[in-house]
């Protein structure tokens, strides 16, 4: 595995090893040997790791689209697909009162979507990201989990609450990060 201008891998550059070896005459221990390093095997290298889908959670609140600019910028230095979703809550009880809550939450899926297309429109030569945008129904916890494991997340940004009833109940920034299958990011 040889990369040109880094001066070789990264056990080369350390000079302080431990004396004495394998015992086996080589003068090498054994995780010094290439077949023997944990990820030889599977052909890393440097400068292709890092996420591949950045999913990040919008709402239209200030927080929330502060958590899509910081993603954003991640997913351009890491060529990464951006995944904006958004989960149109349900309210059940509001709907079996007859209030309009599907037109309500429909019209504000596409305020986002326009707001999106708006600022990508405006960044376009200056910060070309590949973006999605999905929409789903429901609780926006388990509309995040559900669009993380469909596109297989490798991130999962969100921007903190601003509801003072998550301090008490919890917020879906903590929910996620309790759920611990991905790096989860929470923007202030």
């Amino acid at each position: 595995m040889s990369e040109a201008g880094t001066g070789g891998n990264l056990d080369d550059r350390s000079e302080n090893r431990s004396a004495g070896g394998s015992g086996d005459g080589t003068g090498e221990r054994p995780d010094d040997r290439p077949g023997d390093r944990p990820g030889a095997a599977s052909g890393f290298e440097r400068g292709t790791d890092g996420p591949k889908v950045i999913l990040v959670g919008v709402d239209g609140s200030d927080t929330s689209w502060r958590a899509a600019a910081y993603a954003a910028g991640l997913a351009r230095r890491q060529g990464s697909l951006l995944a904006v979703v958004y989960v149109q809550p349900t309210l059940a009880a509001a709907a079996a009162l007859g209030a309009p809550v599907a037109g309500t939450t429909a019209e504000v899926a596409e305020e986002l979507v326009a707001e999106i297309r708006r600022t990508v429109a405006q960044l376009r030569g200056l910060f070309d990201v590949r973006w999605e945008f999905h929409t789903l129904h429901g609780d926006a916890y388990t509309g995040l989990v559900q669009a993380a494991q469909d596109l297989t997340a490798d991130a999962v940004i969100v921007g903190a609450s601003e509801q003072a009833g998550h301090r008490l109940v919890g917020s879906v920034a903590v929910r996620l990060v309790k759920a611990g299958r991905w790096p989860v990011t929470v923007v202030p």
